[in-house]
């Protein structure tokens, strides 16, 4: 699918209509604009006449947004005669009286006439005046009635493109009945009573865990206003499957990024060091355990870990140039750079002597293979950020 709402999968709607005539236009980009309101609604049969920057005109098929089928066939014209010559019923749009004795109708009028007079076997033309200044006497006096629109008399004027547009839109509205180009997909069936009240009994249950439904003598009234909130809705019955999802995934307290995370500092650390002895002498087989593991760290940061990312991926110094929790080898630094081989490893406050050691050690593993280890301390990201941020700067620019 192209475009904005057009679909070049589904054929277009072939319908014999009225000819445009549009008289000296003065910009390329109007008629091409032109063309693709006739486009929108079925039009295909343009006539110019004498187009003040020549025809063809690379404006116009800028302009026309794919209408180029509507484009390859205008037809030229010398004069306003000869253009509307074989019409047998002839419209004129203006936004002015012309002082003329003929009928003036509104566009939905004119598209009830111009069915008529397709129907039966009559030709019909509808002149578009030039820009600046319209359709002059002469040329209206050649219609059989004057087309106008209900526009603000203060301010009638309409670009050429948007005349056409409203004339199509009444005439293809007309010819096709008004049917839409496509519905609401279908819903399922409408939940009945049974669903309704499972749900609610549910949802009243878990708001009774919370003590949601409180002061006792408000309760009864609360639980009235919610059932109607519901009722309202018309629920089917894929909505009550998916909303007693929300209730139980809230009251199930399925945790996803949130703040804090799942695990603190120490047990993220602890988690690398059981991933460290897992990866002891592991085969290339037991590597998606070390990256599924990678990720559940990556889903539960700290504060300290959060603060450091959304810094290093905000700031021009280090933005693009840093992965969090990702593996390297059997390791998960906290953050890594492939292209600067630099690691940031988290230290915690009051961490082990087991951690520690884990850390030398994968510290130790890292610059045997040409990674350099930058250690910052959780304390001093959340004291000084902008201070450690400096000292990353320095550590990459030593590094080059």
């Amino acid at each position: 699918m192209s475009g904005s709402g057009t679909d070049k999968t589904k054929p277009g709607i072939d319908l014999t209509g009225p000819v445009v005539i549009l008289v000296e236009p003065q910009l390329g980009e109007n008629i091409g604009m032109a063309a693709r309101a006739m486009g929108n609604f079925a039009l295909s049969r343009l006539r110019i006449v004498k187009p003040r920057d020549g025809w063809p005109n690379i404006s116009a098929q800028r302009a026309a947004a794919g209408a180029d089928h509507i484009l390859e066939h205008v037809e030229l014209f010398d004069t306003v005669q000869q253009a509307v010559a074989d019409c047998s019923l002839l419209f004129a749009t203006t936004a002015r009286a012309h002082d003329q004795a003929k009928p003036v109708v509104p566009p939905e009028a004119a598209a009830r006439e111009i069915a008529t007079e397709i129907i039966g076997g009559g030709t019909v033309g509808i002149l578009f005046g030039r820009e600046r200044y319209g359709l002059q006497n002469e040329e209206v006096a050649l219609a059989n009635r004057i087309v106008t629109f209900p526009v603000n008399p203060g301010f009638a004027s309409l670009n050429l493109a948007q005349a056409v547009l409203l004339i199509g839109y009444e005439w293809f509205k007309l010819s096709t009945e008004g049917a839409l180009p496509f519905a609401m997909p279908e819903r399922s069936e409408r939940a009945s009573q049974h669903q309704m009240q499972a749900f609610f009994d549910n949802l009243v249950r878990e708001l009774d865990k919370v003590e949601f439904l409180r002061p006792k003598e408000k309760r009864e009234t609360m639980l009235v206003n919610l059932r109607n909130i519901f009722s309202r809705m018309e629920p089917t019955k894929q909505d009550m499957h998916t909303l007693h999802g929300v209730v139980m995934a809230i009251a199930e307290g399925r945790k996803g990024p949130a703040k804090g995370g799942v695990l603190d500092g120490e047990q993220a650390t602890r988690l690398r060091a059981l991933l460290a002895e897992h990866g002891q002498g592991a085969s290339p087989s037991e590597s998606g355990t070390v990256r599924g593991l990678a990720r559940l760290l990556r889903r539960n940061p700290t504060d300290a870990e959060r603060m450091l990312w959304q810094a290093l991926t905000t700031d021009r110094r280090f933005a693009g140039k840093f992965k969090r929790q990702t593996p390297v080898g059997r390791h998960i630094p906290d953050f890594v750079s492939f292209v600067h081989r630099v690691a940031i490893e988290l230290i915690n406050p009051e961490e082990s002597e087991v951690i520690a050691n884990e850390r030398a050690a994968r510290q130790a593993w890292l610059e045997a293979r040409g990674y350099r280890v930058i250690n910052m301390a959780v304390a001093d990201i959340e004291g000084d950020l902008a201070n450690e941020l400096d000292r990353l700067e320095s550590g990459l620019l030593d590094r080059r």
